[in-house]
Parts: structure tokens; sequence; C-alpha cells
């Protein structure tokens, strides 16, 4: 039964969807003559891969934002020390990667608290926050939001994590769909290493060739 109502993420997100959640963060799009992008990763900070993430957006001179999940943080002090000190831009991506449509509100928000109390700890203050499979439900949001959140959502999604899409249709999917002020999403976990590492490189090259430069989320 859980498969007839399965929804899918689009890779790239409908108007008539950021119009229907108009209080969610979708893209930057203030001015469409700037050549800037903002690319964002979920589910780390984890040694295998986020460490390879900092060195290649260094070697392109750019910077992205890191929706941390905070069981990986404690697990890997280390590797979020690394990402403290890289410049980049660091959010919540709650503690345990829960998925709100089937978390009830005072759980999902203690678990979002939970490493909430980790960034501040950091002196990370933006509240920037991501729900877990970019599934969340209205009161989980609204209460979030009384709280000073920025419920970051995304403009293209690169679908790295699912193994049955090539590595190049996972760099498609964000080049056909990225325009200025696009966010978009990354993972740096296991689940996703092979095709996010062949199609970051594939994007950074690409959209650098274009003129275009990486941002994090403010």
């Amino acid at each position: 039964m859980s498969k007839l109502f399965k929804i899918d993420l689009p890779v790239k997100t409908p108007k008539w969807l950021k119009r229907l959640y108009p209080g969610y963060v979708w893209d930057q799009k203030d001015n469409p003559e700037t050549k800037r992008l903002y690319l964002t990763f979920d589910d780390g900070p984890i040694p295998e891969v986020t460490p390879w993430v900092l060195e290649t957006l260094k070697s392109y001179n750019a910077k992205a934002t890191f929706f941390c999940i905070g069981e990986n943080i404690t697990k890997h002090p280390e590797i979020f020390e690394q990402l403290l000190k890289s410049g980049n831009s660091i959010g919540n991506h709650t503690f345990n990667h829960l998925k709100g449509w089937s978390t009830k509100e005072d759980v999902y928000l203690q678990n979002t608290a939970k490493t909430e109390a980790l960034l501040e700890q950091a002196g990370i203050h933006n509240k920037l926050f991501r729900p877990p499979y970019g599934k969340i439900k209205r009161g989980q949001a609204k209460r979030l939001k009384k709280l000073g959140h920025q419920i970051i959502m995304y403009d293209a999604i690169a679908y790295d994590w699912d193994a049955t899409i090539s590595p190049e249709q996972c760099a498609l999917n964000i080049i056909n769909n990225a325009e200025p002020g696009s966010i978009l999403v990354f993972h740096d976990s296991l689940k996703a290493e092979k095709n996010m590492k062949a199609a970051l490189t594939r994007v950074l090259e690409h959209f650098s060739s274009l003129g275009y430069t990486f941002a994090p989320l403010k």
C-alpha cells in the first residue's frame, strides 16, 4: 500500500510548488543577472566523503552549505572541525535524519533542537534547516519558523543517492536545471559517493567555465 502513496522529489522544483509554500526558501533569485549558484550537501559529515568534497570545492574556489546530521557530528568531531574551519556554511538536518511526514511534531522538534544545540556550541547561529527527504509537515515547519529557523528547500536536485541513475545523469539533472540563484542539492554520504563525486566535478567545471561563482547560504 505504501508504494501507492510514494511521492518522488522532482528534479526541478515547479513554480506552483514554490507558490504553494512561499514560507520556505527555494532559491536566491533576487537578481537574475548575477551568475551565482548555491551548492548544498546533505547527510554528513563523514570521513569517507566530506573531506573530499571540501578539497574539491576549494580547488574551484567554491563555497557551499552543509546540512549536517547531529549524530554524524558527534561520531566524527574531527571532520566537523574541518568543516567549521573551511569557511562554508553549516545547517541543521535533524539529529537522526527523521522523516517529517511520519514523525510526531514534538519528537521532530526535539530531534532538531538536539542538533541545533551542537551547532550553537560551535558558534553557528544561522538557523538554516533542511528537512530530511525534503518532507516536513506544515505544523513542524510553522513551529521551527517561530523559533527562527529558515526552512531551506531546493531548486534542483542531483538524485546522486539513486544507484539506478548514472553519474552523467546526476550531473545533467543539475546542469539542465540550474539558473542564476538556484539552490542545488548533493549528498556527502556513502550511498551517494560514486555519483556525487563524478557529478560534482562535472557541475563545477561546467558552471565555472560559464563565469558562475558558488556561494554559501546565510
